[in-house]
C-alpha cells in the first residue's frame, strides 16, 4: 500500500511553572517514559514521540503550529501530569488542525499510600489537570477521543491505537486524489454527491478524467510486462485451465493483464489513492475491468464501482486504517437476500470487483459471460469470503452534511454457490436482518459499501469525530424506535451546530 512516508504521533503534556524546576523535569522525564513505553507496545501500531512539556500559552500556540506544518505528525496526545490551567491552551487549541486524543492517564498506577505527601501530591495531579482541560475541549467544541485508565492497560493501549489508525487514515485522506473513469451510473442518486463541499470537508479531490487517456496507457503497455503479470498470477492464484498459456482462453487474461498494468501506470503516475469505473462508459476497453479492480484493492487503492466515488474514498481510508491487520477490507454491495424461517442472511457480491484480501482461500482465476456491459467476457477472481465479525460501512451525502452509516455483521462459511462465478460473501445482520435493514434505509445508507474484517467500530467512530461528521451505529443493541428518534435529533442537533452556511 502507498502511504504517506512516515507518521507519528505527538505526545504533548501540559503543566505550569507554579511547581518549579525539580517537579517540571520530573514531569518531563515521566512523560518521555511513557510515550517510549506506549511507542515500544505491539498494540501500538504507529511511532510516538515525547514531544514538549507545554507550560505557557506560547509554548502551546507554538507547538500546536509545528504540528499542523508537520507532514509526519498526524495527531497529538494530550495529557495534564500536573494541573495546567486550561485557558493558557485557548490560543493552541483554536488554531490546531491535527486531531487530538486526550489521555486520562497518571505515571504511576497504585498509589503508595504509607509514603503519600503534599509533594507527591503536587506532582500527581492528571485526575483535577485533566478535568480542567477537559472544560476548556469542551468549552470550544473540540472534537476529540477521550481514553482513561493507566498507560500500561491493554484496553488502554488498544482504545489508543484504534485512534492512531482513524488518526493516520484523515492524515491520508489530506490532498488524496480520486479518479473517475466515466461518470456515475445513469440516474442513480446516492453515489451523486457535492465534490466541492466534500473537498472542503475532508481534504481530498475527486475529478474526471476520459477513458481515452486511459486507453492510451492500456494499449501502450509491452508485451514483457504481461508476461511478468501473467506469470505473478498463476503462482498467486489458480488458474482455470483455458487461461493457462496455450487455453482457448489465454489472450482474455492477457488482455485483462494489460488493462491493470495500464490502469496501475494511469493511478500512480497521477498519484491517486483510488478510483471508479462505471461498465455504461468506458469505451475502448474490451473487457470490464474485474481482475484489474480486485488485484489494485488488494495493494492498498480505494473503489467503486459505477462512479461512487465517496465509497473509493472511504475504502481509501479503512484500507489504511487496516494497515497492517490480516483479515482485509473490500469495496461490497448487499446484492441479494435469504430469507428464510430459520435465519435471514445477506449474500454480498458484486459484478466481478470484490477484493481478494477477505478471501477465506486461495482465488480461483476464472472467465465467464457477463449479462451488462456489452463487451468480451471478462477474467476475474472467484473465491468466498471469511466468516467472522465484520462491518459494513457507508459515507453518504446529506446536502447539508455528511453522515457515515456503520452495520456490525457476522460473516459465515457461504454455502455451496457452484453457479455464481464471482467472488462473494454472506453474513448476519446485527441485531437481526429485520431492524438492521429498516435502520439502514431510514439512514439514508448506500446499497455499496467498504467492507472489514479489520476496522472496528471503535475506529470508525474516531474517524467521524476527527471528520466532525454525523455517525449512526446498528449494532447488537440497537432499537429501532430509539434508531429512528436518533435521527430526528440528529437532523435538529446538525442543523443548529453548523449553522446556515451550506
Amino acid at each position: 500500500m502507498k502511504l504517506l512516508p512516515s507518521s507519528e504521533i505527538w505526545f504533548v503534556t501540559g503543566s505550569q511553572h507554579l511547581y518549579g524546576p525539580g517537579p517540571l523535569k520530573q514531569v518531563a522525564d515521566n512523560s518521555a517514559k511513557i510515550a517510549e513505553a506506549l511507542s515500544d507496545s505491539k498494540r501500538i501500531p504507529y511511532k510516538i514521540v515525547f514531544k514538549t512539556l507545554a507550560t505557557t500559552p506560547d509554548e502551546i500556540l507554538k507547538v500546536c503550529e509545528e504540528a499542523n506544518s508537520s507532514a509526519t505528525c498526524a495527531g497529538l496526545v494530550l495529557w495534564m501530569h500536573t494541573f495546567s490551567p486550561s485557558k493558557m491552551w485557548i490560543r493552541g487549541l483554536s488554531i490546531l488542525k491535527k486531531p487530538f486524543l486526550h489521555l486520562h492517564t497518571q505515571f504511576n498506577r497504585d498509589l503508595p499510600w504509607g509514603e503519600i505527601d503534599m509533594d507527591f501530591m503536587n506532582l500527581n495531579q492528571a485526575a483535577h489537570g485533566d478535568r480542567e482541560a477537559g472544560f476548556i475541549h469542551t468549552r470550544m467544541r473540540l472534537g476529540r477521543k477521550v481514553v482513561v485508565g493507566h498507560w500500561s492497560d491493554p484496553e488502554v493501549q488498544d482504545r489508543i491505537g484504534a485512534w492512531m489508525r482513524a488518526a493516520r487514515a484523515w492524515q491520508d485522506w489530506q490532498g488524496a486524489k480520486f479518479a473517475r473513469f466515466g461518470d456515475n451510473m445513469r440516474q442513480v442518486a446516492v453515489t451523486e454527491g457535492d465534490k466541492v463541499a466534500t473537498e472542503m470537508k475532508f481534504g481530498f479531490s475527486t475529478n474526471g478524467y476520459g477513458v481515452g487517456y486511459l486507453v492510451a496507457k492500456i494499449d501502450a503497455v509491452t508485451d514483457k510486462a504481461i508476461d511478468a503479470l501473467v506469470a505473478d498470477y498463476a503462482k498467486r492464484f489458480t488458474l482455470d485451465a483455458e487461461l493457462r498459456k496455450g487455453g482457448k482462453q489465454h489472450d482474455a487474461l492477457r488482455y485483462g493483464a494489460r488493462i491493470e498494468l495500464g490502469m496501475r501506470a494511469f493511478l500512480d503516475e497521477g498519484g491517486f489513492k483510488g478510483f471508479t469505473t462505471t461498465f455504461e462508459d468506458l469505451v475502448g476497453l474490451r473487457q470490464l475491468p474485474g481482475l484489474a479492480v480486485q488485484n489494485l484493492m488488494a495493494d492498498g487503492y480505494g473503489f467503486g464501482a459505477e462512479g461512487d466515488w465517496k465509497t473509493a474514498a472511504l475504502l481509501r481510508a479503512m484500507k489504511v486504517m487496516g494497515e497492517g491487520l490480516p483479515k482485509g477490507t473490500s469495496f461490497m454491495e448487499d446484492y441479494t437476500y435469504h430469507l428464510s424461517p430459520k435465519g435471514h442472511q445477506v449474500l454480498g457480491s458484486h459484478m466481478l470487483e470484490v477484493c481478494p484480501t477477505i478471501a477465506a482461500a486461495k482465488p480461483t482465476l476464472e472467465i465467464h459471460p457477463l449479462g451488462i456491459g456489452g463487451k468480451d467476457d471478462p477474467v476475474r477472481l472467484v473465491f468466498d469470503a471469511k466468516a467472522g465479525d465484520a462491518r459494513a460501512a457507508s459515507l453518504i451525502d446529506l446536502g447539508n452534511r455528511f453522515r457515515l452509516i456503520v452495520n456490525e455483521v457476522d460473516a459465515i462459511k457461504p454455502p455451496k454457490l457452484p453457479n455464481l462465478p464471482v467472488a462473494r460473501a454472506v453474513w448476519e445482520c446485527r441485531p437481526d436482518f429485520k431492524t438492521a435493514c429498516a435502520c439502514w434505509i431510514l439512514a439514508g445508507g448506500a446499497h455499496h459499501t467498504s467492507y472489514s474484517y479489520d476496522v472496528t467500530t471503535e475506529m470508525l467512530e474516531d474517524f467521524a469525530t476527527i471528520a466532525g461528521i454525523e455517525l449512526v451505529t446498528i449494532d447488537a443493541d440497537t432499537k429501532l424506535s430509539e434508531f429512528k428518534q436518533n435521527l430526528r435529533n440528529n437532523e435538529v442537533y446538525y442543523h443548529l451546530s453548523q449553522g446556515f452556511r451550506a
